[in-house]
């Protein structure tokens, strides 16, 4: 049974009009908000790799109170509304979003081995990544698969199916450090990592095919065009950042060694098509805005579009020391300035939306008790 819609408070009711709203916020938690952990904890590695390490080490301090204060707000979400998290998570357009969880635990756990040299809370972050991305994954694509009534192609599919991909391949970004830290288990450790890294890159393969037949074969509008798509690019980006991460271990397993020439070969193809998407990623981002005037405004997806822009500059830094390609590294560095000024603007769009919230607030306060 649907729940009902959510009912306003009375006038004289004035506790209950803050807890009212707020309830609201909850009720409507965009399933993709841990997108914001995954945007901060990657703009933060890619800042600190060219050598702006305070910066780098603010974000991470910012990343763990965002992490926390996003699983509040969706374990209050699951208590208080478990039908509407049921719904999303089995949705075509917004379930997607749950595998932001998967990626944002996996980025800020890589965080916690690069910046904190925190090995205990880098391998807790992996299992919850882990756990997460089987429940996450076997829901969604069960649910999709099953269902009766489903929407049409250009409706139903967008660029946010790719975090399947950055999910998967997160596991491998996190799981190759956190095997070096654990000698005993070290083979399951690289054999989950190989094993994700390869997953990964087929979901990709899978998905990419669909989104660019939508691209091609059925109209685009501005407001269709989300920023999400961006994660074309950011999917290929986070397997090249995965394969060079294999990589660059290649002497700690006798199985990695054997595929060396396979990921050094399948790393460079990786960065190559991410490469290839940025240029007309840009272009359809100016025909959105610049020629068809579609305003700016918040949006949780926009860390989405972050969050890929950090990663191209992560991949490109950690592509370079695995294939001892030094030239490249001047396109990191210039990447990750890119990322840190998106970061800047989301993140002034976000200030700017609490506020215009929180006035909401006092001024809702105000009116109950001049009643």
């Amino acid at each position: 049974m649907k729940p009902g819609p959510l009912m306003p408070p009375t006038a004289t009711e004035q506790p209950r009009v803050t807890l009212f709203q707020l309830s609201q916020e909850v009720a409507n938690l965009h399933p993709a908000y841990f997108a914001l952990v995954m945007a901060t904890g990657i703009v933060s590695t890619a800042i600190g790799l060219a050598g702006h390490t305070q910066i780098a080490k603010g974000l991470f301090l910012l990343n763990i109170g965002a992490y926390l204060a996003l699983w509040v707000l969706f374990v209050w979400r699951l208590v208080r509304y478990p039908q509407r998290m049921y719904r999303d998570a089995c949705d075509h357009v917004r379930g997607p979003g749950f595998f932001t969880l998967v990626a944002g635990s996996a980025v800020l756990g890589r965080q916690y081995l690069t910046q904190a040299k925190n090995e205990s809370i880098a391998t807790i972050l992996w299992f919850v990544a882990l756990f997460f991305w089987f429940l996450t994954t076997y829901t969604f694509f069960t649910a999709v698969t099953i269902r009766e009534q489903k929407p049409t192609l250009d409706t139903g599919l967008h660029g946010g199916w790719l975090l399947a991909t950055v999910a998967t391949q997160s596991l491998t970004v996190l799981g190759a450090p956190v095997a070096q830290a654990h000698p005993t288990y070290r083979e399951l450790f690289w054999f989950a990592a190989v094993s994700f890294h390869l997953a990964g890159a087929v979901i990709y393969g899978m998905l990419i095919t669909l989104i660019a037949y939508r691209f091609t074969f059925f109209p685009v509008r501005p407001d269709a065009l989300v920023p999400p798509y961006w994660i074309n690019m950011g999917a290929v980006a986070i397997t090249t950042l995965a394969g060079a991460s294999l990589v660059m271990h290649e002497t700690a397993w006798p199985p990695l060694q054997a595929l060396d020439p396979f990921l050094r070969g399948g790393t460079w193809l990786a960065w190559s098509i991410a490469t290839w998407w940025i240029p007309l990623l840009f272009i359809l981002g100016f025909w959105r805005h610049g020629y068809k005037r579609f305003a700016f405004r918040y949006d949780p997806q926009y860390w989405g579009m972050v969050f890929p822009l950090g990663m191209y500059s992560t991949c490109t830094d950690a592509l370079a020391q695995a294939l001892n390609l030094p030239f490249l590294l001047p396109l990191a560095h210039a990447f990750a300035y890119l990322a840190l000024v998106a970061w800047s603007v989301v993140a002034a769009a976000l200030l700017v939306r609490w506020y215009s919230f929180l006035r909401q607030l006092l001024s809702s306060a105000t009116t109950a008790t001049s009643a």
